[in-house]
């Protein structure tokens, strides 16, 4: 009999993104402690990267807090963004880079994976590319398996879909 199974996936909704970025610039724009001061805020969709400056790392805090705001209120989790260094640029100016977690990355499937063996639930975890697959032979053992993972803290969001049962 096929077993019953689910993965876990770490992705972030591009379209939600720039939706936030875009509203985040237009509220650049208009804010009056923040006009003149260059700042702006760009989406490298392809690269998965969000890219902010401003004359000063002030109105770059400012930048950020906006963009925050913009992305929990349409979802999208803070926990899926790594922000990069600070970048001086040339005239006192700053740039900042923060990346959109797609995926898990190998270290974190792999403490996933032992979480999930050293439970002794009865189910397998293998890892298959940027996600873990968990497969078990009833549902409720799933249950338990996404109820001990949503407990723990990986330092990254998880989503679990593909849930199958047979």
């Amino acid at each position: 009999m096929p077993d019953n199974t689910f993965d876990i996936v770490s992705k972030i909704d591009l379209t939600e993104v720039a939706n936030a970025v875009q509203q985040t610039a237009k509220e650049v724009q208009t804010r009056f402690d923040l006009k003149d001061s260059k700042s702006s805020v760009e989406l490298n969709e392809k690269d998965h990267k969000i890219m902010l400056a401003s004359s000063d790392e002030y109105k770059l805090k400012a930048v950020i807090e906006i963009l925050g705001q913009k992305l929990v209120k349409r979802n999208v989790p803070t926990k899926g963004l790594t922000y990069g260094p600070l970048i001086t640029a040339s005239g006192g100016s700053v740039k900042q880079e923060v990346s959109l977690q797609q995926g898990i990355a190998v270290e974190k499937s792999k403490e996933i994976v032992k979480v999930i063996k050293d439970s002794k639930l009865k189910v397998q975890a293998t890892i298959q590319g940027d996600l873990v697959r968990v497969s078990g032979k009833d549902r409720d053992t799933l249950q338990q398996a996404i109820a001990l993972l949503r407990n723990k803290d990986f330092g990254i969001d998880m989503q679990f879909s593909n849930f199958r049962t047979n």
